[in-house]
């Protein structure tokens, strides 16, 4: 069994709903324990289409699926849940990125491990932060890695929870 960790994001109809049907339809499989959940963040939106705002969660899992696998099973989750890819960065029920798995390193034009915008995002790594147990990441701290970003303002700890 191999830990990964994945993000979840949802701006589109009832967000906390969204990210809660995901982690259940993510637990389903035989094949992922959804070991820990992140605190449910706010965030505003990244990469500049104009949109409302987003609930982002990180969970660390357990898997023995490949990353392909992985990939197909998150791919599935975000399309039963009425993901449409229209605009880059824009607008989304789900969104359902896989961050970190074990310790592999992919870069293929369907996946790239760790995520390629990882070190940029800190709604991502501000709820990486409440689950991830090790000391660094990329030879950095989390909080390190967070204070470069210069988007950790765009974050907050919302009042939705699990």
């Amino acid at each position: 069994m191999t830990i990964g960790y994945l993000a979840l994001g949802s701006n589109i109809g009832d967000r906390l709903a969204t990210l809660k049907k995901a982690v259940r339809l993510l637990s389903k499989s035989e094949k992922v324990t959804v070991l820990k959940k992140s605190f449910i963040y706010e965030t505003e939106p990244y990469g500049g289409v104009a949109q409302d705002n987003f609930l982002n969660a990180v969970l660390k899992i357990e898997t023995n699926l490949s990353p392909l696998e992985l990939l197909d099973l998150t791919q599935g989750v975000e399309n039963s849940l009425g993901r449409e890819r229209l605009v880059r960065w824009g607008p989304r029920t789900i969104d359902i990125d896989l961050l970190l798995l074990g310790t592999e390193e992919i870069t293929s034009e369907k996946l790239t491990i760790p995520h390629i915008e990882l070190k940029k995002r800190s709604f991502v790594l501000i709820p990486l932060k409440d689950v991830y147990e090790e000391e660094t990441l990329f030879n950095e701290t989390l909080g390190e890695l967070i204070e470069t970003t210069g988007n950790k303002m765009d974050v907050w700890k919302s009042k939705e929870s699990w």
